[in-house]
């Protein structure tokens, strides 16, 4: 697996603009029930070993899953502060769950959560993420999950690109490129106007 042609200019993105904690956070949208879009912000945790699929996390009792299920082409919106680019990627989603679906990726979901933070990891274990709000205070200090085996509705969520845009802001006339996935696998890339 090569990789994409694209991957250089995103590496090269986040490299300039590694000062900004939120430059690893991006915008994505599914499609949930009547074709409406569905959109929030993510974090970008890296590219899936050997791939260049871009990985994300989510709970598996989130709003997403559904979505996922029913649809699972995507598109993100990731900006760049610092270089002025934006990368609008679309691809499929595939959420790896604890089921048996997607065992050959489990020691990826698991490596994942291992990598996270306490308190991301905590998140997980909070009350049901989108029904009404629990009062109890200590719904949301729980105790604290076990930092080597996820807990059953942590999901590593990866989007597997087939058409990248990026736009870069800066210059006079501005410089955008399209780069598209074939059935073969191959990238091909073309200046486009911006």
């Amino acid at each position: 697996m090569s990789l994409a042609p694209w991957r250089s200019a995103i590496a090269h993105a986040l490299h300039r603009n590694r000062s900004l904690v939120y430059a690893r956070y991006l915008q994505l949208a599914t499609v949930q029930k009547g074709d409406r879009p569905a959109n929030r912000t993510v974090v970008f945790r890296g590219f899936l070993e050997d791939t260049n699929q871009l990985k994300f996390i989510s709970d598996r009792r989130s709003a997403k899953t559904d979505q996922i299920q029913q649809q699972p082409w995507a598109e993100v919106c990731w900006y760049f502060p610092n270089t002025r680019e934006q990368f609008r990627i679309t691809g499929c989603l595939t959420l790896v769950s604890s089921d048996d679906s997607h065992q050959n990726l489990q020691p990826a979901r698991i490596a994942m959560w291992q990598e996270l933070s306490d308190a991301a990891r905590l998140q997980f274990v909070w009350p049901h993420p989108g029904k009404l709000r629990v009062e109890n205070p200590e719904a949301f200090a729980p105790p604290a999950p076990d930092r080597m085996q996820p807990v059953p509705n942590f999901c590593l969520l990866l989007l597997e690109p087939v058409e990248v845009d990026h736009l870069e802001l800066r210059g006079e006339p501005q410089t955008r490129s399209l780069y598209q996935r074939d059935d073969q696998q191959e990238w091909s890339s073309q200046a486009i106007n911006p």
